[in-house]
Protein backbone atom coordinates (compact mmCIF):
# COMPACT_ATOMS: atom_id res chain seq x y z
CA UNK A 1 0.00 0.00 0.00
CA UNK A 2 1.68 3.20 -1.08
CA UNK A 3 1.92 6.16 0.89
CA UNK A 4 -0.12 9.34 1.23
CA UNK A 5 1.60 12.47 0.33
CA UNK A 6 0.57 15.22 2.87
CA UNK A 7 2.64 17.69 0.47
CA UNK A 8 -0.52 19.12 -1.55
CA UNK A 9 -2.88 19.19 1.27
CA UNK A 10 -0.51 21.28 3.20
CA UNK A 11 0.23 23.65 0.35
CA UNK A 12 -3.54 23.67 0.08
CA UNK A 13 -3.65 24.49 4.04
CA UNK A 14 -1.41 27.28 3.82
CA UNK A 15 -2.99 28.97 0.54
CA UNK A 16 -6.23 28.63 3.17
CA UNK A 17 -5.07 30.43 5.73
CA UNK A 18 -3.38 33.18 3.84
CA UNK A 19 -6.11 33.66 1.45
CA UNK A 20 -8.55 34.22 4.30
CA UNK A 21 -10.49 37.85 3.65
CA UNK A 22 -8.59 38.99 0.89
CA UNK A 23 -11.98 39.45 -1.50
CA UNK A 24 -13.06 41.49 0.99
CA UNK A 25 -13.24 45.25 0.53
CA UNK A 26 -12.37 48.10 2.58
CA UNK A 27 -15.23 48.93 5.12
CA UNK A 28 -16.46 52.80 3.74
CA UNK A 29 -16.25 55.39 5.72
CA UNK A 30 -19.70 56.90 6.96
CA UNK A 31 -20.53 60.66 6.08
CA UNK A 32 -23.26 61.98 8.22
CA UNK A 33 -22.18 65.36 8.05
CA UNK A 34 -23.14 66.27 11.46
CA UNK A 35 -21.36 68.80 13.51
CA UNK A 36 -18.50 68.52 15.44
CA UNK A 37 -19.99 69.92 19.07
CA UNK A 38 -23.52 70.09 20.18
CA UNK A 39 -26.05 72.91 19.37
CA UNK A 40 -27.55 74.85 23.05
CA UNK A 41 -24.55 72.62 24.64
CA UNK A 42 -25.17 74.06 28.60
CA UNK A 43 -21.72 74.89 30.32
CA UNK A 44 -20.83 72.73 32.62
CA UNK A 45 -17.50 71.41 35.12
CA UNK A 46 -14.40 70.11 33.20
CA UNK A 47 -14.14 66.75 34.71
CA UNK A 48 -18.40 66.11 34.68
CA UNK A 49 -19.18 62.95 33.78
CA UNK A 50 -21.32 62.16 30.77
CA UNK A 51 -24.33 60.83 30.97
CA UNK A 52 -23.64 57.62 28.89
CA UNK A 53 -21.07 56.54 31.83
CA UNK A 54 -23.56 57.29 34.42
CA UNK A 55 -25.52 54.04 35.23
CA UNK A 56 -29.26 54.19 35.79
CA UNK A 57 -28.93 53.17 39.57
CA UNK A 58 -26.90 56.29 40.14
CA UNK A 59 -28.89 58.45 37.25
CA UNK A 60 -32.04 58.02 39.52
CA UNK A 61 -32.50 59.06 42.86
CA UNK A 62 -35.80 57.82 43.79
CA UNK A 63 -35.26 54.12 45.60
CA UNK A 64 -38.73 53.51 44.40
CA UNK A 65 -38.08 53.80 40.52
CA UNK A 66 -34.98 52.27 41.03
CA UNK A 67 -36.52 48.88 42.03
CA UNK A 68 -39.06 49.15 39.51
CA UNK A 69 -36.35 48.95 36.95
CA UNK A 70 -34.23 46.66 38.65
CA UNK A 71 -37.73 44.26 38.40
CA UNK A 72 -38.49 45.20 35.10
CA UNK A 73 -34.91 43.73 34.00
CA UNK A 74 -35.54 40.84 35.30
CA UNK A 75 -39.24 40.15 34.45
CA UNK A 76 -39.67 42.17 31.45
CA UNK A 77 -40.78 40.11 28.47
CA UNK A 78 -39.47 42.40 25.51
CA UNK A 79 -35.57 42.36 26.96
CA UNK A 80 -35.92 38.69 27.16
CA UNK A 81 -37.02 37.99 24.00
CA UNK A 82 -33.85 40.40 23.05
CA UNK A 83 -31.78 38.37 25.19
CA UNK A 84 -33.20 35.22 24.17
CA UNK A 85 -32.44 36.63 20.11
CA UNK A 86 -28.75 37.18 21.45
CA UNK A 87 -28.54 33.63 22.32
CA UNK A 88 -29.83 32.28 19.16
CA UNK A 89 -27.67 34.35 16.75
CA UNK A 90 -24.44 33.56 19.03
CA UNK A 91 -25.58 29.55 18.73
CA UNK A 92 -25.73 30.93 14.40
CA UNK A 93 -22.45 32.18 14.30
CA UNK A 94 -21.17 29.23 16.13
CA UNK A 95 -22.69 27.01 13.66
CA UNK A 96 -21.09 29.13 10.81
CA UNK A 97 -17.52 29.62 12.76
CA UNK A 98 -17.39 25.55 12.68
CA UNK A 99 -17.39 25.03 8.89
CA UNK A 100 -13.67 26.68 9.36
CA UNK A 101 -12.49 23.36 10.75
CA UNK A 102 -12.64 19.97 8.80
CA UNK A 103 -15.62 17.75 10.56
CA UNK A 104 -13.75 14.30 11.74
CA UNK A 105 -16.19 11.67 12.31
CA UNK A 106 -16.12 8.28 13.32
CA UNK A 107 -17.82 5.55 10.91
CA UNK A 108 -18.23 1.74 11.39
CA UNK A 109 -19.79 -0.38 9.36
CA UNK A 110 -20.82 -3.83 7.86
CA UNK A 111 -22.65 -5.27 5.04
CA UNK A 112 -23.70 -8.54 4.39
CA UNK A 113 -25.27 -9.56 0.46
CA UNK A 114 -25.98 -13.06 -0.95
CA UNK A 115 -27.46 -15.07 -3.09
CA UNK A 116 -27.60 -18.13 -4.81
CA UNK A 117 -25.01 -20.62 -5.94
CA UNK A 118 -21.96 -19.03 -7.64
CA UNK A 119 -23.19 -15.49 -6.28
CA UNK A 120 -23.41 -16.70 -3.23
CA UNK A 121 -19.71 -17.45 -3.09
CA UNK A 122 -18.79 -14.08 -4.52
CA UNK A 123 -20.43 -11.85 -2.15
CA UNK A 124 -18.72 -12.23 0.95
CA UNK A 125 -19.68 -10.35 4.30
CA UNK A 126 -17.29 -6.59 4.77
CA UNK A 127 -17.21 -5.30 8.01
CA UNK A 128 -15.34 -1.70 8.24
CA UNK A 129 -14.44 0.77 10.72
CA UNK A 130 -12.48 4.04 10.19
CA UNK A 131 -12.22 7.98 10.81
CA UNK A 132 -12.59 10.52 8.23
CA UNK A 133 -12.94 14.24 7.19
CA UNK A 134 -15.92 15.02 5.33
CA UNK A 135 -16.30 17.53 2.73
CA UNK A 136 -13.79 20.17 4.09
CA UNK A 137 -13.71 23.37 2.07
CA UNK A 138 -10.69 24.90 1.78
CA UNK A 139 -10.96 28.52 2.13
CA UNK A 140 -8.40 29.40 -0.67
CA UNK A 141 -9.94 32.75 -1.32
CA UNK A 142 -11.76 33.18 2.26
CA UNK A 143 -15.16 32.54 1.38
CA UNK A 144 -16.25 30.20 4.16
CA UNK A 145 -13.85 33.40 6.56
CA UNK A 146 -16.42 35.95 5.30
CA UNK A 147 -19.09 34.45 6.26
CA UNK A 148 -18.16 33.57 9.85
CA UNK A 149 -16.83 37.39 10.24
CA UNK A 150 -20.50 38.51 8.97
CA UNK A 151 -22.25 35.82 11.55
CA UNK A 152 -19.87 37.22 14.03
CA UNK A 153 -20.74 41.06 13.23
CA UNK A 154 -24.71 39.54 13.53
CA UNK A 155 -24.28 38.45 16.31
CA UNK A 156 -22.67 41.75 17.74
CA UNK A 157 -25.40 43.98 16.29
CA UNK A 158 -27.76 41.88 18.10
CA UNK A 159 -25.80 42.53 21.28
CA UNK A 160 -26.54 46.00 20.99
CA UNK A 161 -29.95 45.44 19.51
CA UNK A 162 -30.36 44.15 23.35
CA UNK A 163 -28.60 46.85 24.80
CA UNK A 164 -30.67 49.52 22.93
CA UNK A 165 -33.65 47.45 24.45
CA UNK A 166 -32.61 48.37 27.76
CA UNK A 167 -32.03 51.73 27.23
CA UNK A 168 -36.09 51.95 25.69
CA UNK A 169 -37.08 49.87 28.68
CA UNK A 170 -35.64 51.91 31.55
CA UNK A 171 -36.70 55.52 29.57
CA UNK A 172 -40.20 53.97 28.90
CA UNK A 173 -40.41 52.96 32.84
CA UNK A 174 -39.21 56.41 34.14
CA UNK A 175 -41.63 58.29 31.84
CA UNK A 176 -44.69 56.22 32.91
CA UNK A 177 -43.86 56.78 36.49
CA UNK A 178 -43.48 60.02 36.32
CA UNK A 179 -46.16 60.34 34.45
CA UNK A 180 -48.28 58.29 36.90
CA UNK A 181 -46.65 60.70 39.70
CA UNK A 182 -47.92 63.41 38.17
CA UNK A 183 -51.60 61.76 37.22
CA UNK A 184 -51.54 61.41 41.13
CA UNK A 185 -50.88 64.97 42.09
CA UNK A 186 -53.09 66.17 39.43
CA UNK A 187 -55.72 64.14 41.18
CA UNK A 188 -55.11 65.36 44.60
CA UNK A 189 -55.24 68.78 43.65
CA UNK A 190 -58.81 68.30 41.91
CA UNK A 191 -59.84 66.65 44.85
CA UNK A 192 -58.47 69.06 46.89
CA UNK A 193 -60.10 71.66 44.66
CA UNK A 194 -63.55 69.51 44.53
CA UNK A 195 -63.74 69.19 48.25
CA UNK A 196 -63.01 73.05 48.22
CA UNK A 197 -65.65 73.47 46.22
CA UNK A 198 -68.35 71.64 47.44
CA UNK A 199 -67.40 73.01 50.66
CA UNK A 200 -67.98 76.71 49.33
CA UNK A 201 -71.33 75.53 46.97
CA UNK A 202 -73.16 74.44 50.40
CA UNK A 203 -72.33 77.64 51.65
CA UNK A 204 -73.94 79.90 49.31
CA UNK A 205 -76.81 77.57 48.95
CA UNK A 206 -77.12 78.60 52.39
CA UNK A 207 -76.90 81.97 52.21
CA UNK A 208 -79.51 82.07 49.30
CA UNK A 209 -81.96 80.26 51.38
CA UNK A 210 -81.58 83.60 53.54
CA UNK A 211 -81.65 85.63 50.71
CA UNK A 212 -78.08 86.90 50.99
CA UNK A 213 -77.21 85.90 47.09
CA UNK A 214 -79.04 85.20 44.14
CA UNK A 215 -79.87 81.85 41.80
CA UNK A 216 -77.15 82.77 39.41
CA UNK A 217 -74.40 82.55 42.25
CA UNK A 218 -75.89 78.98 43.21
CA UNK A 219 -75.64 78.24 39.74
CA UNK A 220 -72.28 79.44 38.89
CA UNK A 221 -70.63 77.38 42.47
CA UNK A 222 -72.81 74.19 40.91
CA UNK A 223 -70.65 74.55 37.46
CA UNK A 224 -67.38 74.66 39.77
CA UNK A 225 -67.69 71.29 41.76
CA UNK A 226 -68.82 69.65 38.65
CA UNK A 227 -66.23 70.69 36.82
CA UNK A 228 -63.93 69.41 39.69
CA UNK A 229 -65.87 66.14 40.19
CA UNK A 230 -64.86 65.73 36.36
CA UNK A 231 -61.38 66.57 36.68
CA UNK A 232 -61.04 64.15 39.75
CA UNK A 233 -62.89 61.16 37.60
CA UNK A 234 -60.87 61.68 34.43
CA UNK A 235 -57.64 61.74 36.42
CA UNK A 236 -58.58 58.57 38.83
CA UNK A 237 -58.77 57.36 35.24
CA UNK A 238 -55.01 57.92 34.61
CA UNK A 239 -54.11 56.82 37.54
CA UNK A 240 -55.77 53.51 37.32
CA UNK A 241 -54.37 52.88 33.36
CA UNK A 242 -50.77 54.13 33.83
CA UNK A 243 -50.67 51.27 37.06
CA UNK A 244 -51.70 48.82 34.41
CA UNK A 245 -48.82 50.21 32.34
CA UNK A 246 -46.22 50.23 35.01
CA UNK A 247 -47.22 46.84 35.65
CA UNK A 248 -46.79 45.72 31.90
CA UNK A 249 -43.51 47.37 32.10
CA UNK A 250 -42.18 45.61 35.09
CA UNK A 251 -43.24 42.36 34.05
CA UNK A 252 -45.59 41.61 37.34
CA UNK A 253 -47.50 43.70 39.74
CA UNK A 254 -46.09 46.55 41.38
CA UNK A 255 -46.26 46.71 44.91
CA UNK A 256 -48.48 49.32 46.17
CA UNK A 257 -45.36 50.37 48.61
CA UNK A 258 -43.31 50.95 45.17
CA UNK A 259 -45.62 53.82 43.75
CA UNK A 260 -45.04 56.99 43.92
CA UNK A 261 -47.35 59.29 46.47
CA UNK A 262 -46.97 62.46 44.34
CA UNK A 263 -44.76 64.17 41.92
CA UNK A 264 -41.07 64.48 42.84
CA UNK A 265 -39.29 66.89 41.27
CA UNK A 266 -36.15 65.32 42.30
CA UNK A 267 -36.44 61.69 40.59
CA UNK A 268 -33.40 62.23 38.27
CA UNK A 269 -29.94 63.54 38.70
CA UNK A 270 -28.21 63.97 35.42
CA UNK A 271 -25.16 66.04 35.83
CA UNK A 272 -24.81 69.18 32.94
CA UNK A 273 -22.65 67.67 30.09
CA UNK A 274 -18.79 68.82 30.17
CA UNK A 275 -17.35 71.46 28.38
CA UNK A 276 -16.00 70.75 24.61
CA UNK A 277 -18.00 67.37 24.66
CA UNK A 278 -17.79 65.67 21.14
CA UNK A 279 -20.22 64.52 18.62
CA UNK A 280 -18.47 61.60 18.64
CA UNK A 281 -20.39 60.17 21.40
CA UNK A 282 -23.06 59.31 19.48
CA UNK A 283 -20.74 56.41 18.30
CA UNK A 284 -21.23 54.34 21.92
CA UNK A 285 -24.65 54.39 21.39
CA UNK A 286 -26.15 51.55 21.02
CA UNK A 287 -28.38 51.85 18.58
CA UNK A 288 -25.61 53.40 16.34
CA UNK A 289 -23.30 50.11 16.90
CA UNK A 290 -25.68 48.31 16.13
CA UNK A 291 -26.28 49.93 13.00
CA UNK A 292 -22.07 49.82 12.24
CA UNK A 293 -22.29 46.39 12.89
CA UNK A 294 -24.64 45.15 10.32
CA UNK A 295 -22.45 47.67 7.96
CA UNK A 296 -19.57 45.01 8.86
CA UNK A 297 -21.36 41.81 8.04
CA UNK A 298 -22.74 43.36 4.77
CA UNK A 299 -18.99 44.13 3.58
CA UNK A 300 -18.09 40.93 4.84
CA UNK A 301 -20.75 39.38 2.64
CA UNK A 302 -19.72 41.04 -0.36
CA UNK A 303 -16.13 39.18 0.02
CA UNK A 304 -18.18 36.15 0.61
CA UNK A 305 -19.67 36.67 -2.84
CA UNK A 306 -17.06 37.62 -5.06
CA UNK A 307 -15.27 34.41 -3.61
CA UNK A 308 -18.02 32.02 -5.17
CA UNK A 309 -16.34 33.29 -8.31
CA UNK A 310 -13.01 31.67 -7.70
CA UNK A 311 -12.53 27.53 -8.23
CA UNK A 312 -13.30 25.64 -4.48
CA UNK A 313 -11.71 22.89 -3.38
CA UNK A 314 -13.39 20.40 -0.75
CA UNK A 315 -11.82 17.42 0.73
CA UNK A 316 -12.38 13.89 1.51
CA UNK A 317 -11.00 11.22 3.22
CA UNK A 318 -10.71 8.31 5.63
CA UNK A 319 -8.39 5.88 7.39
CA UNK A 320 -9.33 2.97 8.52
CA UNK A 321 -9.55 -0.74 8.34
CA UNK A 322 -11.86 -3.35 6.71
CA UNK A 323 -12.22 -7.02 7.45
CA UNK A 324 -14.58 -9.93 6.07
CA UNK A 325 -15.09 -10.94 9.21
CA UNK A 326 -15.15 -8.89 12.66
CA UNK A 327 -12.67 -10.76 14.69
CA UNK A 328 -10.28 -9.37 11.67
CA UNK A 329 -11.13 -5.83 11.82
CA UNK A 330 -7.91 -4.78 12.94
CA UNK A 331 -5.42 -7.13 12.08
CA UNK A 332 -2.24 -6.44 9.30
CA UNK A 333 -3.02 -5.82 6.14
CA UNK A 334 -6.73 -4.94 6.42
CA UNK A 335 -5.58 -1.08 6.75
CA UNK A 336 -6.71 1.11 4.19
CA UNK A 337 -7.05 5.28 3.27
CA UNK A 338 -9.10 7.01 0.60
CA UNK A 339 -8.65 10.82 -0.35
CA UNK A 340 -10.61 12.28 -2.36
CA UNK A 341 -10.22 15.68 -3.09
CA UNK A 342 -12.90 17.84 -5.58
CA UNK A 343 -12.38 21.05 -7.14
CA UNK A 344 -15.35 23.03 -8.60
CA UNK A 345 -14.62 25.74 -11.07
CA UNK A 346 -17.69 27.79 -11.97
CA UNK A 347 -17.88 28.55 -15.59
CA UNK A 348 -22.08 29.28 -16.37
CA UNK A 349 -24.15 29.99 -13.73
CA UNK A 350 -26.60 32.06 -15.97
CA UNK A 351 -25.54 35.24 -14.11
CA UNK A 352 -26.74 34.41 -10.71
CA UNK A 353 -23.12 34.77 -9.32
CA UNK A 354 -22.92 38.22 -11.04
CA UNK A 355 -26.60 39.21 -9.15
CA UNK A 356 -25.64 37.51 -5.68
CA UNK A 357 -22.38 40.19 -5.88
CA UNK A 358 -25.05 42.66 -6.97
CA UNK A 359 -27.20 42.12 -3.92
CA UNK A 360 -24.20 41.85 -1.41
CA UNK A 361 -22.94 45.56 -2.34
CA UNK A 362 -26.59 46.53 -2.58
CA UNK A 363 -26.37 45.13 1.13
CA UNK A 364 -23.79 46.90 2.21
CA UNK A 365 -24.95 50.33 0.62
CA UNK A 366 -28.02 50.34 2.30
CA UNK A 367 -26.32 49.26 5.47
CA UNK A 368 -24.52 52.32 5.16
CA UNK A 369 -27.17 54.82 4.59
CA UNK A 370 -28.76 53.30 7.92
CA UNK A 371 -25.67 53.66 9.60
CA UNK A 372 -25.63 57.32 8.09
CA UNK A 373 -29.16 57.62 9.55
CA UNK A 374 -28.60 56.63 12.76
CA UNK A 375 -25.64 58.76 13.44
CA UNK A 376 -28.08 61.57 12.02
CA UNK A 377 -31.20 60.69 14.07
CA UNK A 378 -29.05 60.45 17.26
CA UNK A 379 -27.56 63.64 16.87
CA UNK A 380 -31.12 65.32 16.13
CA UNK A 381 -32.57 63.02 19.37
CA UNK A 382 -29.61 64.59 21.89
CA UNK A 383 -29.64 68.44 20.08
CA UNK A 384 -33.76 68.61 20.61
CA UNK A 385 -33.25 67.53 23.92
CA UNK A 386 -30.69 70.19 24.71
CA UNK A 387 -32.25 72.77 23.04
CA UNK A 388 -35.62 72.10 25.20
CA UNK A 389 -33.47 71.79 28.42
CA UNK A 390 -33.19 76.11 28.80
CA UNK A 391 -36.51 76.50 27.68
CA UNK A 392 -38.44 74.00 29.90
CA UNK A 393 -36.58 75.07 32.95
CA UNK A 394 -37.71 78.84 32.15
CA UNK A 395 -41.33 77.55 31.38
CA UNK A 396 -40.90 75.81 35.16
CA UNK A 397 -39.74 78.89 36.56
CA UNK A 398 -42.62 81.04 34.97
CA UNK A 399 -45.58 78.16 36.14
CA UNK A 400 -44.13 78.73 39.40
CA UNK A 401 -44.68 82.59 39.34
CA UNK A 402 -47.82 82.02 37.97
CA UNK A 403 -48.87 79.66 41.07
CA UNK A 404 -47.53 82.28 43.49
CA UNK A 405 -49.82 85.19 42.06
CA UNK A 406 -52.72 82.83 41.44
CA UNK A 407 -52.75 82.10 44.99
CA UNK A 408 -52.34 85.54 46.21
CA UNK A 409 -55.03 86.84 44.09
CA UNK A 410 -57.35 83.82 45.11
CA UNK A 411 -56.92 84.42 48.98
CA UNK A 412 -57.41 88.05 48.18
CA UNK A 413 -60.37 87.36 46.27
CA UNK A 414 -61.93 85.03 49.19
CA UNK A 415 -61.15 87.96 51.50
CA UNK A 416 -63.15 90.45 49.53
CA UNK A 417 -66.24 88.02 48.61
CA UNK A 418 -66.42 87.09 52.15
CA UNK A 419 -66.64 91.10 52.94
CA UNK A 420 -69.26 91.61 50.29
CA UNK A 421 -66.57 93.88 48.43
CA UNK A 422 -66.77 91.59 44.99
CA UNK A 423 -69.34 89.28 43.46
CA UNK A 424 -69.07 85.51 43.46
CA UNK A 425 -68.10 86.27 39.48
CA UNK A 426 -64.32 87.10 40.61
CA UNK A 427 -64.30 84.65 42.88
CA UNK A 428 -64.78 82.00 40.25
CA UNK A 429 -62.75 83.48 37.83
CA UNK A 430 -59.54 83.47 40.54
CA UNK A 431 -60.48 80.00 41.49
CA UNK A 432 -60.20 79.05 37.90
CA UNK A 433 -57.16 80.66 37.29
CA UNK A 434 -55.53 79.17 40.74
CA UNK A 435 -56.72 75.59 39.66
CA UNK A 436 -55.13 75.92 36.15
CA UNK A 437 -51.25 77.32 37.58
CA UNK A 438 -51.88 74.55 39.95
CA UNK A 439 -51.83 72.17 37.08
CA UNK A 440 -49.86 73.52 34.20
CA UNK A 441 -47.16 73.45 36.98
CA UNK A 442 -46.82 70.13 37.40
CA UNK A 443 -47.08 69.51 33.46
CA UNK A 444 -44.28 71.72 33.52
CA UNK A 445 -42.33 69.70 35.95
CA UNK A 446 -43.53 66.54 34.53
CA UNK A 447 -42.18 67.97 30.94
CA UNK A 448 -38.76 68.89 32.22
CA UNK A 449 -38.28 65.64 34.33
CA UNK A 450 -39.24 63.73 30.89
CA UNK A 451 -36.71 65.88 28.89
CA UNK A 452 -34.24 65.27 31.24
CA UNK A 453 -34.73 61.53 31.08
CA UNK A 454 -34.94 61.58 27.23
CA UNK A 455 -31.52 63.48 27.40
CA UNK A 456 -29.78 60.83 29.52
CA UNK A 457 -31.10 58.02 26.95
CA UNK A 458 -30.27 59.57 23.69
CA UNK A 459 -26.72 60.24 24.82
CA UNK A 460 -26.51 56.48 25.39
CA UNK A 461 -26.78 56.39 29.01
CA UNK A 462 -29.26 53.65 30.98
CA UNK A 463 -27.28 50.13 29.85
CA UNK A 464 -23.37 50.78 31.51
CA UNK A 465 -24.23 50.33 34.71
CA UNK A 466 -20.93 50.31 36.64
CA UNK A 467 -22.42 49.99 40.47
CA UNK A 468 -24.14 46.68 41.19
CA UNK A 469 -24.32 45.43 37.95
CA UNK A 470 -27.55 45.84 35.48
Amino acid sequence: MSKLNLSPIMLALSLALGGCGMLQPELPQAQANIPFAWPEAPTAAADAAPADSIGWRDFFTDPKLVSIIASALENNRDLREAALNVERTRALYKVQRADRLPSVGLSVAAERSGGSGAIAAATPDVVSAGVGISTFELDLFGRVHNLSEAALQQYLAQEEARRAVQISLIGEIANVYLTLAADIESLRVAQATLDDQQALFELIVKRQAIGAVSGLDVEQARTTVETARADAAQFAGLVATGRNQLALLAGSQVAEALLPAGFDVAVSGLAPLPVGLASDVLLRRPDVRQAEYVLRAANANIGAARAAFFPSVTLTGSLGSASDELSGLFESGTRLWRFAPSVNLPIFQGGRLTAQLGVAQADRDIALARYERAIQSGFRDVADALALTRTLDARRAARQSLLDAAERTHRLSKERYDRGLDSYLVLLDAQRTLYSAQQGLIGAQLAEQDNRVRLYRVLGGGWNERMGGS
